[in-house]
């Protein structure tokens, strides 16, 4: 049985690692300087500005701010949508690579920004940071599932959650007013995105196309074997390539599938209906709003701003740890199980947050509730933050597989989207009990997880479509 070996892990790294931390470390990367952002804004890159005002208060400044914010996502929509057709065109390998000229192009205009006075090369750097991050979300899934053994799937698959995760956190760390969330530091800040870029421009080169997509899509055969080879090591092949003869052989009778066939076909429906629910649940599932909120939580236990900021960067190293936890759990218990055990974790502690948050002049619930935000993030590590990503990858065969991962990435980010934009008017006016839209959501999503999504681990691509077979 094929098992971790040294070049799958070098794959891995090289593919993942710098896709992965554009992911996350751009979605992170300007919360910390915002204030100092802001300032710019107000005295430098907009006319008309009121500086008579706070920056953090200013009209014009906050809607720039805004749309500064927000539009990373619009971007990352945009990457969703020429998902697959990216995949097909330049391969998996290829397109990531390529991607790479958006990173660049972005990380010179947010550099840049500052020295040329231009909220505009701030807001279209974060466009196409946006679009880069919304391919690397499809394309990197994409790539870890066809070039990995199935017995190791669902674990190679948890790795672009966990690099999200610790890049996140390293955003948070490096945007810390004594690092780079300076006045003269922040334009290094969002020019550090090339960095892994270029490592990634030197090691994927270095390692093989996907196996899949050399023999389903370009019918090359002995690039194929020669790629499987490379990436297995000392065990044998013959097995893996006789199913891909058996998955190409079939892709021969079913076409390459196209976005319009794929909502038509009835067999490709439910997968596409679970994958994309599944997308909209790890969005909608409050995450968002328990990190938002999480500072302010702790500033009620009378931590001072500077430790309440420093328990929320420990909330971060949280999510990390227990990402990692989830890499060898997803194998031993499931996706289905982690999904569900993840769900009712995060309603359990939704529940306890909303009724503790309106009892904090206790001293005690205060500390309660701090307990319940960290529990809140692990029961999100081990399932929900991670597994999405990677079951679209597992219910479609290679005909559909790049049209569904386009359609489910790109659900996932307007999901981000609208809870983006919809998070704080709803606060604002709901207080606290905007954590009961959430818990009524997963709880929806607890039951839809429990009767509709079917457990793939250790299960072919064959085994899985029959599966749906049987269902219809």
């Amino acid at each position: 049985m094929a098992k971790m070996n040294p070049r799958l892990a070098f794959a891995i790294i090289s593919s993942t690692c710098w896709s992965a931390f554009q992911h996350g470390y751009n979605t992170g990367v300007i919360n910390a300087p915002q204030a100092v952002m802001s300032e710019w804004l107000q005295r430098e890159a907009l006319s008309g500005t009121n500086t008579s005002v706070s920056a953090m208060v200013d009209p014009k400044v906050t809607s720039v701010w805004s749309v500064a914010v927000s539009i990373y996502c619009a971007g990352g929509m945009i990457g969703g949508v020429i998902t697959g057709i990216i995949a097909d065109r330049f391969g998996r390998k290829g397109g990531l690579l390529l991607n790479n000229v958006l990173v660049f192009l972005a990380a010179a205009l947010q550099g840049a920004s500052k020295v040329a006075k231009s909220a505009e090369m701030l807001i279209l750097g974060r466009l196409l940071i946006g679009v880069n991050s919304g391919l690397n979300a499809g394309l990197v899934p994409l790539y870890l599932s066809e070039i990995s053994p199935v017995s190791i799937r669902g674990s190679i698959g948890t790795v672009y959650q966990l690099v999200i995760t610790v890049t996140i956190l390293l955003s948070q760390l490096l945007g810390l007013s004594s690092v780079l969330g300076t006045e003269d530091g922040w334009p290094w800040l969002l020019a550090l995105t090339a960095a892994p870029a270029v490592l990634q421009c030197l090691t994927l080169p270095l390692c093989p196309e996907s196996p899949k997509y050399l023999l389903l899509n370009q019918g090359r055969e002995l690039h194929a074997q020669r790629a499987l080879n490379w990436l297995r090591g000392d065990v044998a092949v013959h097995g893996e390539m006789e199913e891909m003869h058996q998955e190409a052989e079939k892709n021969k009778i079913s076409k390459k599938v196209t976005l319009q066939e794929l909502f038509r076909n009835r067999n490709l429906r439910l997968p596409l209906f679970i994958s994309t629910v599944v997308m909209i649940a790890q969005q909608l599932s409050g995450i968002n709003a328990i990190i938002y909120f999480s500072t302010d939580i702790f500033e009620k236990t009378h931590l001072g701003s500077d430790a309440a900021q420093y328990a929320t960067l420990g909330i971060g190293a949280m999510n990390v740890v227990m990402t990692i936890a989830s890499l060898v759990l997803v194998e031993v218990a499931g996706r289905k199980t982690l999904l569900l055990a993840g769900f009712s974790g995060m309603f359990i502690c939704t529940v306890g947050i909303t009724v503790a948050t309106s009892y904090t002049q206790h001293v005690w619930v205060s500390y309660l509730c701090i307990a319940l935000v960290v529990l809140f993030v692990t029961m999100f590590a081990i399932g929900p933050g991670s597994i999405p990503w990677f079951l679209v990858t597992e219910l479609f065969n290679q005909s559909s597989r790049p049209a569904a991962s386009s359609v489910a990435v790109t659900v996932n980010w307007t999901a981000n989207f609208i809870v983006g934009l919809s998070f704080l008017p709803l606060s604002l006016a709901l207080g606290n009990n905007v954590f009961v839209i959430f818990a009524v959501l997963q709880f929806l999503f607890i039951i839809f997880i429990y009767t509709k999504v079917p457990e793939t681990k250790n299960k072919t691509v064959d085994e899985i479509t029959a599966m749906f077979r049987q269902r219809m």
